[in-house]
């Protein structure tokens, strides 16, 4: 069986001793890249970026993956990918 993962008030979760991550919340996670929660949650639904769920069901994004997707490791059409139509 695997270990239990615990969210910790701080905003970590632990799946070992050695260790912890700090998981952000679609709010934060759309603060980074200039977008509505709900654009951060549908890119979580279509595999965009990698999410996890809190015991209570609620979406979670690994800090190490956002940073990842910030440094360039975003696919296209990704949050990353900010295409904009102008005149």
């Amino acid at each position: 069986m695997s270990p239990l993962k615990a969210v910790a008030p701080d905003g970590t979760f632990s799946t070992g001793p050695d260790t912890t991550e700090r998981l952000l919340t679609p709010g934060e996670v759309a603060r980074i890249f200039g977008v509505d929660p709900k654009t951060v949650n549908r890119w979580a639904l279509t595999g965009k970026i990698p999410s996890v769920r809190t015991p209570s069901g609620h979406r979670r994004y690994r800090e190490t993956d956002i940073t990842a997707l910030l440094d360039g490791g975003c696919p296209q059409g990704g949050p990353t990918d900010r295409r904009t139509s102008r005149g």
